[in-house]
């Protein structure tokens, strides 16, 4: 009987981890556990090893910090990038959704999140200096905004580009084929591609 216990015991904590996983609710968390318990012992591992390596292996890229297996991601080690176009989004996954329209051939900056006072966020806690300083040093004729279309999308990108403000760089936003509003890695890869292609002055 004990050993019953100690099983549910296990199960327990598996479903309360599971259920800490953004979107997913007890009654999936209970799902994905009895899955786990059900289906041969090295599919289960090969997930907990996933988790695992991912954390050993995928860092930040030390110059534009989207993910990295090394110290610089596979964007920013391809000679073959437009190195005077950059792109500043909010998170590595908008810039996966940019990448997948296929129209941008430039340079990423990832900034790690968006100004938002209302959560306490604030531009020192984003990749905001680092961005000033590529600019300073680098070779970019153009910055394009590819912050969210929403409120704070477009105080993070206003704030930007003051920053950027004293630099001899065409600053420009993405055309709003992008509903305000919306968000970025949920928009198809159309609507993205044109936003690219007829992104704005600001």
């Amino acid at each position: 009987m004990g050993h019953m216990s100690e099983i549910s015991q296990s199960v327990t904590e598996l479903i309360d981890q599971l259920g800490r996983l953004p979107g997913i609710g007890r009654k999936t968390a209970e799902r994905l556990a009895y899955h786990l318990l059900r289906v041969h012992e090295t599919e289960a591992f090969a997930l907990s090893d996933a988790i695992r390596r991912v954390r050993e292996n995928v860092r930040y890229c030390s110059v534009c910090y989207n993910l990295a297996e090394g110290e610089l991601c596979g964007i920013c080690m391809d000679s073959r990038r437009d190195s005077s176009l950059l792109c500043i989004v909010e998170q590595p996954r908008d810039l996966i959704a940019l990448e997948q329209s296929g129209v941008f051939r430039g340079l990423y900056h990832v900034l790690l999140g968006r100004i938002a006072p209302l959560e306490g966020i604030g531009p020192d806690q984003l990749t905001i200096d680092a961005l000033v300083e590529r600019v300073r040093n680098g070779n970019f004729s153009e910055a394009i905004m590819a912050t969210n279309p929403n409120v704070e999308g477009d105080g993070t990108a206003l704030f930007i580009s003051n920053q950027l403000d004293e630099f001899p760089i065409q600053l420009t936003r993405l055309a709003r084929g992008v509903t305000s509003g919306s968000v970025l890695e949920f928009t198809n890869k159309e609507i993205l591609a044109d936003a690219l292609s007829g992104r704005q002055k600001l």
